[in-house]
C-alpha cells in the first residue's frame, strides 16, 4: 500500500485517480490483483490488455460501481463508492453498454443526461457542441432505436462529456468508429487533457497507445507494465530499435562486429541487406555502428529508428506469458 496522501502523488503533485493495491474478485477468481497506479491530473491514461484481461473491471472501481476487495480506489481524494451523487457530476463514464433510450431521439437523449448530471445554462448550445464533435449534427430528430450501432456508440460517447467533468472514464470510447472519427475524437482528448481534464480510455486498439500519456498494460488481472509509450516500446525490445541498411549482403563477419559494439543488446537480420539493432541508446551508438561499418569497408544506404509496431510491442510484452 502506497503511503502516498489522497489528492497528492509522492512529490506533491495534484493526484486524481488512485489504485492502492486495489483487487476484485469473484467467487473464487481474482478479476483485478495489485493493481498500483496513479493517475495525476491533465492526464491521459490508457488500458490495453487482452480481451478479459481486467480492464472494464479496473474502470468499474474507478467509479464506484465496484468496491475494491482489497486495497482502495479513491477518485480526487474520495472513494467513489461512498459518495455516487457527487461522483454522477465528477466523472463523465462511458461503459461498454450505454444507457440510450430507443424511443427518445438522439437529441432528447443528451438533453436527458445533461439534465441528469446538472446542466443547467447553456444547456442547447452543449447538446449541440457534443453532436458536432462526434458528427451526428444533422441527425438530432432521429429515433434511437432507428440509428446504427456506431451511432449509438458516438451518441453514448457525447453522452459521458455533455456536462464537462473533470475526469472522463471511457471503457472502449472508439470500438465501432472509423478511423477518421476516431482520429477527430483522440484530437479532442488531447484538448481536454491540456484544459486539465484527467481521462482514463480502455481499448483493444493497441495503436491508440500512442496517444496516451501512460499506459497501463494488464494481462490476466496483473499489471504487466506502466509508463509512456516510449518506455514501454523500450522494455518490450530491450532498448532502442533502429534499421541499418547495407550497400551489400549482409553476412557473418558483418555481425559479429556490429554485435561487440558497446551499448548494442541485440543484432538481427531482416532480409539480405537489412539488419536490425537494439541498443541502450540509439543516439549514442549510432555514430559508433557507422564507423564499424566503414572501416568493414561496408557502405550503408540508409539508417534510421524503427516505426513503432504496437501490436507487436504487446505481443512482446504479454503474448509469452504463461497462464496463471
Amino acid at each position: 500500500m502506497s503511503d502516498a496522501p489522497a489528492g497528492a502523488t509522492h512529490d506533491g503533485r495534484p493526484l486524481t485517480i488512485h489504485y492502492d493495491g486495489a483487487g476484485k474478485q469473484f467467487d473464487d477468481r481474482w478479476i483485478v490483483k495489485g493493481l498500483d497506479v496513479q493517475v495525476e491530473a491533465g492526464t491521459i491514461l490508457g488500458m490495453v490488455g487482452p480481451s478479459g484481461c481486467g480492464k472494464t473491471t479496473a474502470v468499474r472501481l474507478a467509479t464506484g460501481v465496484y468496491r475494491p476487495d482489497e486495497g482502495r480506489v479513491t477518485v480526487l481524494g474520495e472513494d467513489p463508492a461512498e459518495r455516487p451523487t457527487a461522483m454522477r457530476t465528477a466523472i463523465g463514464y462511458l461503459p461498454q453498454s450505454a444507457v440510450l433510450f430507443d424511443d427518445l431521439t438522439l437529441s432528447e437523449n443528451l438533453n436527458f443526461h445533461a439534465s441528469l448530471n446538472g446542466v443547467r445554462w447553456r444547456r442547447r448550445r452543449c447538446v449541440r457542441d457534443v453532436l458536432e464533435l462526434v458528427s451526428l449534427t444533422g441527425e438530432e430528430r432521429k429515433l434511437v432505436r432507428n440509428s446504427s450501432g456506431g451511432m449509438k456508440r458516438r451518441l453514448a460517447l457525447a453522452a459521458a462529456l455533455i456536462h464537462d467533468p473533470p475526469v472522463l472514464i471511457l471503457d472502449e470510447p472508439t470500438a465501432g468508429i472509423d478511423p477518421l472519427l476516431r482520429r477527430q475524437i483522440w484530437d479532442h482528448f488531447r484538448l481536454l487533457r491540456d484544459l486539465g481534464r484527467t481521462i482514463i480510455v480502455t481499448t483493444q486498439h493497441v495503436d491508440e497507445a500512442a496517444h496516451c500519456d501512460v499506459v497501463v498494460v494488464l494481462d490476466e488481472g496483473r499489471v504487466v507494465a506502466v509508463g509512456t509509450p516510449d518506455d514501454l516500446r523500450r522494455l518490450a525490445f530491450g532498448g532502442d530499435v533502429f534499421n541499418v541498411t547495407l550497400s551489400t549482403i549482409v553476412d557473418q563477419r558483418t555481425i559479429d562486429a556490429l554485435t561487440d559494439i558497446p551499448g548494442v543488446t541485440d543484432v538481427h537480420v531482416v532480409d539480405a541487406s537489412r539488419l536490425r539493432l537494439v541498443a541502450d541508446k540509439a543516439s549514442e551508438v549510432l555514430p559508433a555502428v557507422l564507423a564499424r561499418l566503414g572501416e568493414l569497408d561496408v557502405g550503408v544506404e540508409d539508417s534510421g529508428d524503427v516505426p513503432v509496431d504496437w501490436d507487436e510491442t504487446f505481443i512482446e510484452l504479454v503474448g509469452d506469458r504463461e497462464p496463471a
